[in-house]
Parts: structure tokens; sequence; C-alpha cells
């Protein structure tokens, strides 16, 4: 099959992107999916700085690579063995793979499937290689699993969430990484309860994501930082209680005023060490911290060693908000649809897939909160 899709082949373009062009639009070829594989039709796939992050180099990948993990589309074709879904469903994709068979998986962490993140560390399918080929008939790798920058794909089977047909594409792209991981962060990894205090560091469609999902919980105070008013304003309209600018003033002192000695869970979506230092300095005693983004693989986080033993505090990674996807995603899916997680809101661009590299370029400014890339109608 012929595919247009989102190509990139060297990190660490300049901006603007718009004109160094580190996405390449290619006509590619596409395998017909193996054993315990599905084609699908790719609908809409939504901007994030994982994506961004491979395009700056600051998360090396290995190259040729086509683009793209937060993505929904409708199964066209299934290969051999495939029972659980069929040819029309709707899925959402989630970008890790999961084997069901491994230590992780049998203890109930699929995010952490081994041979999942070995296959995404690769650019290969959970069944091992590439589906992709260019015009010279050289491979193309996957990222994480999905690739969604393009107008069909090849997928795991296990990478594929069927989801209710009548949610609109460019919102239901969004339930494939920033709700899962936002709302995951508090609900699965954080565990919050009513009247647990909350503090939510960076505002983009992860962070506000955990804002909505701390708001179901009934955490307060439900505090809300980033250096964005506009960011702020959305926060506050979404349920904080608290809204701070984290450029003005000691932030963390005024978290701990607000929560009357710090927060029980800081949760640090930004990707920066120095912020996830100022999160676990906001949390209180006993208190946990728990780390959602991704920082540069070099990165280091310090703190003061006695003070997880005196203080009894916690400090917890969150990948893809400890999800178990094919149970977590038509969960927030029926939250948005009850009215009680009000995910349209994060949908601030909607683009073509021409248009990706300055979409790109306005996400690197902070501009706006998710960005969707439309790719067929649905």
């Amino acid at each position: 099959m012929k595919v247009r899709g989102a190509v990139l082949r060297e990190m660490g373009r300049p901006a603007p992107y718009a004109v160094s062009k580190p996405l390449s639009i290619e006509t590619l070829n596409l395998a017909p999916p193996g054993a315990g594989e599905v084609c699908v039709r790719v609908l809409a796939a939504g901007l994030c700085h994982s994506d961004l992050s491979v395009i700056d180099g600051s998360r090396p990948r290995p190259m040729p690579m086509l683009l793209g993990h937060e993505a929904t589309g409708e199964i066209v074709e299934l290969g051999a063995g495939v029972r659980d879904l069929a040819i029309g469903d709707r899925v959402v994709f989630s970008f890790v793979p999961m084997c069901g068979h491994c230590d992780p998986c049998a203890a109930g962490r699929p995010v952490l499937c081994e041979p999942g993140a070995l296959s995404n560390a690769r650019g290969f399918l959970l069944g091992d290689g590439s589906r992709w080929r260019d015009a010279d008939g050289q491979p193309v790798l996957h990222h994480l699993g999905v690739s969604g920058f393009a107008d069909h794909v090849v997928v795991s089977a296990r990478s594929a969430v069927r989801i209710d047909p009548g949610l609109p594409a460019e919102i239901a792209a969004l339930f494939g990484c920033a709700v899962l991981t936002g709302v995951g962060a508090i609900v699965n990894t954080a565990r919050v309860m009513p009247g647990e205090s909350v503090a939510v560091f960076g505002l983009g469609g992860v962070g506000l994501s955990a804002v909505m999902g701390a708001r179901i919980a009934s955490a307060y105070p439900l505090i809300a930082v980033d250096v964005i008013e506009e960011k702020l304003a959305l926060a506050r309209e979404l349920g904080a209680s608290h809204c701070l600018r984290a450029d003005s003033g000691d932030v963390v002192a005024a978290i701990r005023e607000a929560s009357r000695g710090g927060v029980q869970y800081a949760i640090e979506s930004v990707g920066s060490a120095h912020v996830l230092g100022q999160a676990y300095a906001a949390t209180r005693r006993g208190g946990t911290t728990v780390a959602v983004g991704l920082p540069a693989p070099q990165k280091m986080f310090s703190v003061p060693a006695v003070s997880l033993v005196a203080e009894e505090r916690t400090v917890k990674g969150s990948y893809m908000g400890s999800a178990v996807p094919g149970r977590d995603i038509p969960r927030y899916i029926a939250l948005y649809q009850a009215g009680l997680l009000p995910v349209d809101r994060l949908l601030t661009h909607r683009l073509a897939l021409d248009k990706i590299n300055a979409g790109f370029d306005r996400l690197a400014r902070a501009e706006g909160i998710r960005q969707v890339v439309v790719l067929a109608a649905a």
C-alpha cells in the first residue's frame, strides 16, 4: 500500500521548523499486517512534546523514523490470528505495545512491558521489524509502535484499543497520550483521595489533564503552576482552586502557604529536572512527588537524602499514567461523554499534514494546548 507520512531523517535541525523542515512528507510503501497485527486508516493525530523531543534531539531515537504516537483511526485490515478486533472498529492507539506475558504485564503493570519497551527503543513493532519502506526500498522505523503521522499504519493488535465510534476523531486522539497520561498520574499513580492536596507543575495537554483528573478526584486545594497566563486561566476553568505563576516570586513558598505546609501530591509534567526539584520541595512530610514529564536522558535529579527517611517522602515515576489502556481509555471516554472530563477544552488547533512543521514551531513556543493533524474525514 502507498502511504503518505511525516518522516524524520535527521534530529536537531534548528527552529523555525517551517523553514528547516525536519519532517518531510513522503510516499512510503506499507506492508500488509502480519500475524497479530492490524492496518488502520488514521483519522487524527496529536502533536506532543514526546514527538518534539525526538525532533530536537533531546530524546534520541534511531533514524529514519515516521513520528506520531497520539492517534486514532479505523481498522481496515486484520492480520492472521486477530480475533478481538474487527474491520470497521474505531481505535485509539496505546504507545506501549503490551505482550501480556512478561513479568510487568503479568503483575498488572503493562506500561512497563519489557518486549514492548525493547521494540519501541529499536523503532520496531512488537512482532519485530518495520513495516515501512521508502521510495528507495530502505526501511523507515516506527515511533513508539504507532507512527500516527501517516494516513495508514500497521500496528500490533495489542496497541489498539476499541472505542465508541461516535466520538469525534480529533477528540478521540487526545485519549492516547495527553489524557491517558495526565488523568492516570492522578488516579493510578498517585491515587488521590477526596480532600487531599495536589499541585500540578506545567499546564500543557498532560498537565491540564492532570488538573481535570484531580478535580474528578475532589482534590483540595488544587494548585496549578505555569508561566503562561492563558494556561493558568484555563486551569482555573477546569477546576484549579489556586493558580500560580512559576516565574513570579517563590512558587514553592506560595504552594506551601496555600496548602498549609506543602501538598500531599506534586505532579511534575514539564520534563525538567529543575521543576522536579521544585515539585519535591513543595510536598509536605509524608508527601509524594510524581514525575510525569520526560527530561533529556543525561539530566539528573537530587534531593536531600535524609528527607526520604525522616519525612517519609516518596518519589514516583508515572509512565503513560500507569495505565491499563484497555481499561482506562474507555473509562476516560465515558467520563468525557458524561461531561465530567472536558477534554475538548484541550484542543486548540487543527492542521493538515503538510503544515506539521509549523505546528511543531507552535508547540516549541508553548502556544496553544493540543494541536491535532486531521488526516481523514471521519
